[in-house]
C-alpha cells in the first residue's frame, strides 16, 4: 500500500462550515430565540453539506471507471470524504458548545463519531472501499433538503405562521421520500456490500476488521434511522385519526 498523506482539504472544508455556521448565528438567525439559533445554524451547515455531498460523491462515483466496493479511492473520492468528515467535525463542536435543552445530544454524537471512524479510516488507513461508503452518503443525504427544511420550520416554533405552513406542506414529501432511501434503497445497498465483503471480495486490500466495524456501524445507523422515521409515520397519523374523529364528532 502506497503511503498515505494528509491534505489541506480536511482544515478547509471544517473551516468553511464553521464560517457558515457562525454566519447562521450571528446574522441569519439572529432574531431567533437563543433555544433555536444554534440547531438553526446545525440545520444550515447540514443543508450545505447534504445537498453538496449528493452532487460531489455523485460524480466522484460517477467519474470513476474502476469503480467497486473494493476499488482504491480516487482523489475526487478522498475529497468528498474529507468534507463530509469536515461537517461531522464541525456539527460535534456545535453538539459540544450548545447542548440541546431536549437532549438526544449523546446518540448524535455516537452518530457523528462512529461516522467520522468509518470515513476517516477509509480515507487515511486503507485508501479503499470509498465507493460503497459514498453510494451509501448520496442515498442518506438525498433527502436533506426536505429534512433541513423541516426542521429549521419546526425550530422556528408554532408562533410563525409561515414556518407552520412551511412544515405541512414539506411533512409528506419528507416523510415518503425518507422512508424509500432510508428504508428502502439503503438496506439494498448495505445487503449488496455486506455480501460483497463477506464473501472476501475486499479481503486483500480492506482488513476484515475494517469492513466489520464499517458494517456494524452502518447496519445500527440504518437500523435507528428505519426506527425514527417509523414513530415520525406513527405520530402523523395519530393526529391525522384524532383530527378525522373530532371532525365526525
Amino acid at each position: 500500500m502506497e503511503p498515505i498523506t494528509f491534505t489541506r482539504d480536511l482544515p478547509l472544508f471544517f473551516s468553511i462550515f464553521i464560517f457558515v455556521y457562525l454566519l447562521g448565528y450571528l446574522f441569519i438567525f439572529k432574531n431567533w430565540t437563543p433555544e433555536s439559533r444554534p440547531l438553526a445554524s446545525s440545520c444550515l451547515i447540514s443543508l450545505l453539506h447534504g445537498v453538496s455531498a449528493v452532487f460531489l460523491a455523485g460524480n466522484a462515483l460517477l467519474s470513476d471507471p474502476n469503480r467497486g466496493f473494493s476499488s482504491a479511492n480516487t482523489d475526487s473520492q478522498n475529497s468528498v470524504l474529507d468534507f463530509s468528515s469536515a461537517y461531522f467535525f464541525a456539527d460535534l463542536l456545535h453538539l459540544a458548545v450548545f447542548p440541546s435543552p431536549a437532549g438526544g445530544d449523546t446518540l448524535f454524537a455516537a452518530h457523528h463519531a462512529a461516522v467520522l471512524f468509518v470515513f476517516l479510516t477509509c480515507r487515511y488507513l486503507v485508501a479503499h472501499g470509498a465507493c460503497a461508503l459514498l453510494a451509501l452518503l448520496v442515498v442518506a443525504e438525498a433527502t436533506s433538503a426536505c429534512q433541513n427544511t423541516w426542521t429549521l420550520a419546526d425550530a422556528h416554533g408554532p408562533d410563525a405562521p409561515l414556518a407552520v405552513r412551511l412544515r405541512r406542506f414539506v411533512t409528506l414529501p419528507f416523510y415518503a421520500s425518507y422512508s424509500v432511501c432510508r428504508c428502502v434503497l439503503a438496506p439494498l445497498l448495505i445487503v449488496k456490500m455486506t455480501w460483497f465483503y463477506v464473501s472476501g471480495g475486499a479481503d486483500d486490500v480492506i482488513p476484515r476488521w475494517v469492513w466489520v466495524s464499517w458494517t456494524v456501524v452502518i447496519v445500527v445507523a440504518a437500523t435507528v434511522s428505519i426506527l425514527w422515521i417509523w414513530n415520525l409515520w406513527v405520530i402523523f397519523f395519530q393526529e391525522r385519526y384524532s383530527k378525522f374523529t373530532k371532525k365526525v364528532e
